[in-house]
């Protein structure tokens, strides 16, 4: 039935682009006099909710536990369940959680703390003790999609674990495979933009080639598993080692210049798409193009302290309201064009007792009494994304402040700094034509009604054919 379901969603999503293509080719005028046509609207109506039913599935959020304040676990599965999330990503592995969401439709990815790297590694026995702990008391109630073995261990620079990581990672999918749940079940690990060499343009992205062995492993891992690369981009630490006033438009996907990739000659016109397609390409130049990408971890703080370059409500807003916005729409990057990556805000609550600035514990998108912190659109009651204001820019006497690196701790980390950053002393080519596609004009109504015939035609064959050929 799942087949079924993949399939039948699949052959539906393609009509549903041509649809808009066919949008495009109509007149407003005839689309007018077609929406008085009942049965075409309850078409429409039928196409909406499943295009935002099937829209919401990337959008996750993670949720740390660095606090001494959060919300009962249950507060927190009831308060995802009234919104548009469909993904949750926890650091760990903490039993009250992972039940509090079963049953609720909610994807869960949980961790492996670095501590135990080691042991996961040299003990087979010790990977099936943990999967017996932490997994199969509760899946497949409460539905685990991936286990993260480790958190941005190949930027820790601590050699015994990132040795470590992928003989961990073996152990821990050998131990799915013995209970029969290693296809259902992904195993991967979480990296941070240092694993980057570069970044900018996108089309030179590239590994740090100090670890390349070792990352080398691990991506062989991920391609023979099915199992995502899963990274952790901020826009955010980007625009304050580059606090110019176009910078923080393209950090936020406001309207901007744009910055045209020097290679490809693609103009980027947010630094969310740069990051993701310099990942891509990176990936695509060690032979791992089947490889998917995950976002573990992006975010915007909406508050900092006086030095602090960029954190503000206005700006958190913007951020990730424009980036769900963007997610939604389904435009992609333009390296992976037609769709969205799986994307983990960060994060669903504060989290009050992390050291460092106050921008890292000024991330929660929720309060723990269950209010939001400023309206992104998450809720399903609504799910436009409220119009952000303009961005607010840095002071003149303020400086960019690096981001704070946490000591070693299988806890919830703190964001990395990526090294996608553009330099003031970027130079920022011609714009080349827009890869858009442009509305027709001048298509008469009879034209129109063909379009839509055909359309019709091809509804039926896609909703009616997979229910024929149900085994």
């Amino acid at each position: 039935m799942l087949c079924f379901c993949t399939l039948y969603f699949e052959k539906l999503s393609l009509f549903i682009l041509l649809l808009h293509q066919l949008f495009f080719s109509i007149k407003l005028t005839s689309m007018a006099n077609l929406l008085h046509n009942s049965s075409f609207f309850l078409l429409l109506c039928l196409l909406h909710f499943v295009l935002v039913a099937k829209s919401q599935s990337f959008i996750g959020i993670n949720y740390g536990q660095v606090a001494d304040n959060l919300p009962a676990p249950e507060a927190t599965a009831k308060l995802l369940q009234s919104t548009s999330i469909q993904k949750v990503r926890l650091y760990g592995s903490d039993p009250a959680i992972i039940k509090a969401l079963a049953n609720t439709g909610i994807g869960i990815m949980i961790g492996v703390a670095n501590g135990d790297i080691p042991a996961m590694a040299s003990d087979p026995n010790f990977a099936k003790g943990w999967l017996s702990s932490n997994v199969l008391p509760f899946y497949p109630a409460s539905e685990i999609i991936v286990i993260n073995v480790g958190n941005e261990v190949m930027s820790s620079n601590d050699q015994n674990l990132m040795t470590n990581l992928l003989p961990a990672m073996q152990n821990l999918q050998k131990a799915l495979n013995d209970v029969s749940i290693g296809g259902k079940i992904k195993v991967s690990t979480v990296h941070s933009m240092a694993v980057m060499k570069q970044s900018d343009p996108p089309s030179s992205g590239s590994f740090d080639p100090n670890i390349g062995d070792l990352l080398k492993g691990l991506l062989e891992f991920n391609k023979a598993t099915g199992s995502p690369f899963a990274i952790n981009p901020y826009p955010f630490f980007a625009y304050q080692s580059d606090p110019r006033p176009d910078t923080l438009a393209f950090c936020l996907f406001q309207p901007n210049a744009g910055r045209v990739d020097a290679g490809t000659k693609i103009k980027y016109t947010n630094m969310f798409d740069a990051q993701v397609d310099a990942i891509r390409a990176a990936l695509n130049s060690m032979g791992f193009k089947e490889v998917e990408i995950v976002i573990a971890e992006t975010g915007w703080p909406y508050k900092g302290d006086s030095n602090e370059v960029g954190p503000s409500i206005e700006n958190a807003k913007a951020y990730n309201g424009n980036l769900i916005a963007h997610l939604r729409s389904m435009v992609g990057t333009p390296l992976m064009p037609g769709k969205s990556v799986d994307t983990y805000l960060f994060a669903i609550y504060d989290e009050d007792l992390k050291p460092g600035p106050t921008s890292e514990r000024s991330f929660g998108i929720f309060k723990p009494d269950l209010t939001m912190s400023y309206d992104i659109g998450l809720s399903k009651a609504n799910n436009q994304v409220p119009t952000p204001k303009t961005p607010v820019s840095p002071s003149p006497n303020a400086s960019p402040k690096a981001p704070v690196s946490l000591s070693p701790n299988p806890a919830p980390k703190a964001p990395v700094t990526p090294t996608l950053v553009p330099t003031p002393n970027t130079t920022v080519t011609p714009p080349s034509p827009k890869t858009e596609k442009s509305v027709k004009a001048g298509v008469s109504d009879s034209q129109s009604q063909a379009n839509i015939n055909v359309g019709m035609l091809v509804l039926s064959q896609i909703l009616w054919y997979p229910m024929l050929h149900m085994r």
